[in-house]
């Protein structure tokens, strides 16, 4: 945690090469604040246009509460509502400072012990954050924060650059009469908190109830979320799309919400004419709410990512040989000695743990180790199969025996999709307490990605294709392959119930 005295006159702050942006940057807020002719409209141009000018992931405006002792989110840019929805800052040892006037920034907000929400701010991909008054003659009256993804250090013309954008917001706060406005959004915004904790704690104590499905794709859909623990809701809200004076006459509700990743299911087993029709409410939802985070998932997606699970047209058939050849022997052989050189010079001071995901990781994994030209252990996990014969959701079937405390982690994949399972693997290695974890993956198939998660080292971008060979199995067959191919749908049919191992 860092602390910048903002009591300096501007001629004594120290000019960097930065401020001639920042100028310029803070000439644009002006202007776009001074075209503003609705008062809601002012904090949006300020948030915007001080996360632009500094590269940061998003903003945020908040205002003190009557009795000085919390700080509630107002208006915000580039974060989901989820993170807003996290609960109040409470004024501790660090926002004390805040209030006497002086900026805050918290270099990185994963290993600082002073954040508050640490698992919200990990969940949001939020390393860093820089926090200044918001003033009103003289008075503190709410902060001006902004977010990064990477850890970073606050130089002073930054701090100085985003105390100016502060000040011309509150001055424009109070000329376009909003202030008063955003007291009553304060209000009403902790009412809503209020009445939020209050469904969520129903919602722990009372299990959810039985859900009436409109499709047996969509049932199908919420095991597999169930499997994986993740927390849905089943069409939660409706979007207004069209309206003729005050009355709706049309609206969009999506299929499922991801509750903690901020993310809208949309599946779509139709025919055309009607994919056609739902295609053109989601590009208007879009125009109308971009903030709004939806994913569409069409016939193929949805046969695609059950298939991978051994279920669905793909997974109940089999194919006697692989179709085209998409990574040949050598093409592997080059990607994986350069990755081992890029993890060898990257952790060429503090060499990491490698632990491989069973089964199909074996192939790669064994190679890309030789490799790595340093001292590194081996360490190995493997999870429970959807729609296998243990009950229950997803575990491990083998953890990782060594002790990752403090240690500098690499994760290894063979490929990553739906990034559900990843997720899952990463959250549990986390609880180990890693120094870092990072992952490496030989094939990232990005078509098919509903849960994002960093990943460091990336062998290939896969193709939309069932791939089979170098440890990727069709009903446990073709790991052996030293080359990379699809399973051509054309020929396929065997045998159905076989489950398809990741």
């Amino acid at each position: 945690m860092a602390t910048a005295d903002l009591g300096k006159k501007p001629q004594q702050r120290r000019r960097r090469s930065g401020g001639g942006q920042y100028q310029r940057s803070l000439y644009q807020i002006a202007k776009a604040i001074n075209s503003t002719r609705v008062s809601g409209e002012v904090p949006q141009a300020l948030l915007r246009g001080a996360a632009e000018a500094m590269g940061a992931k998003g903003s945020s405006l908040l205002l003190l509460n009557p009795e000085r002792d919390q700080f509630l989110h107002i208006a915000a840019h580039g974060v989901s509502e989820t993170f807003l929805r996290k609960g109040p800052l409470r004024v501790d040892d660090m926002l004390v400072k805040l209030l006497a006037g002086e900026a805050v920034a918290v270099e990185d907000a994963q290993s600082d012990p002073h954040v508050q929400y640490p698992d919200e701010l990990k969940k949001e991909k939020i390393r860093s954050f820089l926090s200044v008054p918001l003033r009103l003659w003289d008075e503190v009256i709410g902060m001006l924060r902004v977010y990064t993804t990477r850890p970073r250090t606050y130089p002073p013309e930054a701090i100085e650059f985003l105390s100016a954008v502060a000040d011309l917001g509150a001055v424009a706060l109070e000329n376009a009469k909003a202030y008063e406005a955003l007291q009553q959004e304060v209000d009403d915004t902790r009412q809503e908190l209020l009445t939020w904790y209050a469904e969520r704690r129903a919602a722990q104590e009372n299990p959810k109830k039985p859900v009436r499905f409109a499709h047996p794709s969509e049932e199908e859909f919420a095991r597999l979320l169930d499997f994986y623990k993740i927390r849905w809701d089943y069409e939660p809200r409706s979007f207004p799309l069209v309206w003729v004076g005050d009355r709706i006459v049309e609206m969009f509700t999506p299929d499922f919400y991801l509750i903690d990743h901020d993310q809208y299911i949309e599946l779509t087993t139709l025919k055309q004419s009607l994919t056609t029709r739902k295609n053109r409410k989601l590009r208007h939802l879009r125009e109308l709410h971009p903030e709004i985070n939806i994913r569409l998932l069409y016939r193929r997606d949805y046969n695609k990512i059950l298939a991978k699970y051994g279920y669905a047209p793909l997974g109940e058939v089999g194919a006697e040989t692989p179709g085209r050849i998409v990574f040949t022997e050598a093409e592997i052989k080059d990607r994986v000695a350069a990755l081992g050189r890029a993890i060898t010079e990257d952790y060429a001071q503090s060499p990491p743990v490698l632990i491989g995901v069973l089964k199909g990781v074996a192939p790669f994994l064994n190679d890309l180790m030789r490799h790595i030209n340093l001292l590194v252990e081996v360490d190995y996990l493997a999870i429970s199969p959807f729609g296998g014969e243990m009950p229950g959701g997803v575990h491990f079937l083998l953890d990782a025996s060594l002790d990752l405390r403090g240690r500098h982690v690499l994760l290894v994949e063979d490929i990553i999709d739906t990034g559900m399972t990843l997720r899952y693997i990463i959250e549990h290695l986390h609880r180990r307490e890693p120094t870092s974890l990072e992952v490496c993956v030989l094939l990232d198939k990005r078509a098919r990605r509903l849960l994002e998660s960093p990943l460091r080292y990336v062998g290939f971008e896969a193709p939309d294709e069932f791939l089979v060979g170098y440890g990727l199995d069709y009903h446990e067959r073709y790991r052996n392959l030293p080359f990379i191919a699809i399973v051509n749908p054309a020929e396929l049919a065997a045998p159905v119930g076989a489950k398809q191992a990741s």
